[in-house]
């Protein structure tokens, strides 16, 4: 049986939700990482999976969801997977708030960076050489919850701390991040511009 569940730390948005019908946990609030406070929820739960939408990926939407599930029906051995999507604009390679990830031939993560990657050297154009192109992640994980409960065990990492990216402990632990290209897009809201234009689009969103 699906749920949706709302983990937090804060009493002012367990009760928000429990206004409106939905179903909220309160977590502690010493967790270092969104994973770990998802973590804790999911001990409670009798699933297989567990989808992590971030709170600040108010734009997620159900289709990518299914996206980042189908994976795990092909491979019963997958621990975690996630979004991409083409970089097409300067400024998101260049915004330390959009993170980057580069993988390999068969999707799975490399590396997730909040600088720009791959490195486009001086002397080549502007534009990425189609066959290595500018990925942007979006924060997005599905997890088998076994994996994640033992993730949520791990210690922190060196670039898990360097870059402030929880998803770069599984990868430094040695565990494969299978991530899946997407034609959705999202907005992480990690400034007061990308709040505004978050709140322009919803309530456009919200006229049509």
């Amino acid at each position: 049986m699906d749920a949706v569940i709302v983990a937090t730390d804060d009493l002012r948005i367990a009760e928000a939700v429990t206004a409106f019908g939905g179903d909220a946990r309160l977590t502690r609030a010493s967790h270092r990482s969104g994973t770990d406070r998802v973590a804790e929820v999911a001990r409670g739960l009798d699933s297989d999976l567990v989808v992590n939408v971030q709170g600040d990926e108010p734009l997620v939407e159900p289709g990518m969801i299914e996206e980042a599930l189908a994976p795990f029906a092909a491979d019963p051995s997958l621990p975690m997977s996630t979004l991409r999507r083409p970089i097409d604009g300067p400024a998101d390679a260049a915004s330390p708030h959009v993170v980057k990830v580069v993988v390999d031939r068969q999707g799975f993560a490399l590396y997730f960076s909040r600088a720009t990657i791959p490195c486009l050297r001086a002397s080549r154009a502007p534009i990425p050489d189609p066959q290595a192109p500018l990925y942007k992640h979006i924060g997005l994980y599905v997890y088998r919850r076994d994996f994640l409960l033992t993730l949520a065990d791990l210690p922190p990492t060196p670039l898990e701390r360097a870059e402030a990216l929880e998803q770069l402990r599984a990868l430094e632990h040695g565990y494969r991040i299978m991530t899946v290209e997407t034609a959705y897009d999202s907005i992480g809201v990690d400034t007061p511009e990308d709040l505004e234009r978050v709140r322009r689009l919803m309530t456009a969103g919200a006229r049509t």
